[in-house]
């Protein structure tokens, strides 16, 4: 590994708790941000020539903390001083302030973290978008890519989101801004924190290559769980992050078999289901049947029950296909998505037949144009169906939005493999379960 990657992956690593730590010391977003940026400048020209530090979050946070103290001292130079009371009781404001975060109910600085990019006077979409900046440490391009927006736009709903939060800190104080919320306000935000923490598991899922060790994205699918589990301690009886959690284990417990040496996708009817992470996979079952006890029903429950049903197979002709389309029919009423549909249709594909799938689809397209995952699909179903130029014109276009190389070559294998096989006759009924089984929607547990 290069000196720049392996100081990347630390970096990458210890960015939550860093950031976290030196909010709780500032109680100011771009201080925070501030103090990072310049500790991992610090961490680039020091670290290649001393070697890793023994606590890569504990440098960062200590580095940081000091180049934002001496940003405040020179800012501070044109400010005239403050009273000397007021100089005097700094210390013990401090350290009051201190005991405080460290005595409420949920101790780790990555959650308080999460609460605050949380905040209820951001919007849902504001929210997640800057939990994901701050946090996670994602460019905005990922997070623009997860949202299907642009960049520019992202760009701007964060900077947005920053200017709210401070002029909230304004009218409120650091104080009230940026302690701990209590257990009514922790619920409120719940919702939007829980579908961030999905969020970067999905930006880690649906990156190229995730099952190799150490890779940065699979770190992400890692960070996502653990901040899971660690709301789960929070609200031990929540049937939804039972659900959330669950979910991501029986994804994520695929990662070792959805690429092959080369990189190249491996759809999981072609998996090999030994390389399936089964401690994973039962503390997943575990969850979610625990969840469904609690009979309150919810989307991440659902879509947990969907994966648990592909962890149950032991051979990919034993999966409850008809089951999976029932409870995808449930997830559209719950939370109504084209993306949701389009996972359905798979499941319709092998129920119905790849007509019925592709007549669910079709309405889709005005919505989901610039979707890389429609266009596979598509050009599956027109595959299946022997309707061979509309499937060309599919895959190309497919091709045409990928955003990995691993999905390019995907469908590229389906686009020769057409090509090689247009002057040989038809044969009836032909790999029907290999073309259902394209890829479809980031995290989609039907497919990958």
């Amino acid at each position: 590994m290069t000196d720049v990657a392996w100081i990347e992956a630390a970096i990458t690593a210890a960015r939550p708790r860093a950031v976290a730590a030196l909010l709780r010391y500032f109680r100011d977003l771009d201080a925070a941000e501030e103090g990072f940026q310049e500790a991992c400048l610090r961490a680039l020209r020091t670290w290649p020539r001393n070697g890793p530090p023994r606590d890569a979050a504990a440098w960062l946070i200590l580095v940081g903390r000091n180049a934002a103290i001496d940003g405040v001292r020179r800012r501070s130079r044109q400010e005239p001083l403050p009273d000397e009371a007021a100089l005097s009781d700094l210390e013990d404001a401090e350290e009051a302030l201190a005991e405080r975060l460290d005595g409420a109910h949920y101790r780790d600085d990555i959650l308080r973290l999460l609460f605050v990019c949380c905040h209820p006077d951001l919007p849902a979409t504001q929210q997640i978008a800057l939990a994901l900046r701050i946090v996670c440490g994602l460019s905005v391009a990922q997070i623009a890519r997860a949202f299907l927006v642009g960049e520019a736009a992202m760009e701007q709903r964060i900077t947005r989101a920053k200017a709210r939060i401070g002029q909230s800190q304004s009218r409120n104080g650091a104080d009230a801004s940026f302690a701990a919320p209590g257990a009514v306000e922790r619920a409120e935000r719940l919702a939007a924190v829980t579908a961030m923490v999905y969020l970067i598991f999905n930006e880690g899922y649906s990156g190229p290559a995730v099952a190799a060790a150490g890779d940065a994205r699979s770190g992400l699918c890692d960070e996502a769980i653990r901040l899971g589990r660690l709301l789960l301690r929070l609200f031990q009886t929540e049937p939804e992050l039972m659900g959330l959690v669950a979910l991501m284990l029986l994804q994520h417990a695929r990662r070792n078999a959805r690429f092959d040496a080369d990189g190249g996708v491996v759809l999981m009817e072609e998996q090999d289901r030994a390389l399936w992470d089964g401690k994973m996979i039962a503390e997943g079952l575990a969850l979610i049947d625990k969840a469904m006890r609690h009979r309150r029903a919810g989307p991440y429950q659902v879509q947990a029950a969907i994966a648990a049903l592909h962890a149950r197979a032991a051979r990919p002709q034993d999966t409850d296909w008809a089951q999976i389309d029932r409870l995808y029919a449930a997830l559209e009423r719950m939370q109504p998505s084209p993306v949701i549909t389009l996972n359905r249709a798979v499941a319709v594909c092998k129920v119905q037949g790849a007509g019925a799938a592709l007549a669910m689809i079709e309405p889709l397209e005005a919505r989901l144009s610039g979707y890389f995952h429609y266009f596979g699909l598509k050009g599956a179903l027109l595959l299946e169906l022997q309707r061979t130029d509309e499937a060309r014109e599919a895959f190309g276009r497919a091709i045409a939005l990928a955003k990995t190389a691993a999905e390019a070559a995907h469908i590229r294998q389906r686009l020769d493999r057409l090509i090689a096989d247009s002057a040989a006759p038809p044969r009836a009924g032909q790999g029907q379960d290999k073309q259902c089984g394209a890829i479809v929607g980031r995290g989609a547990p039907a497919t990958s």
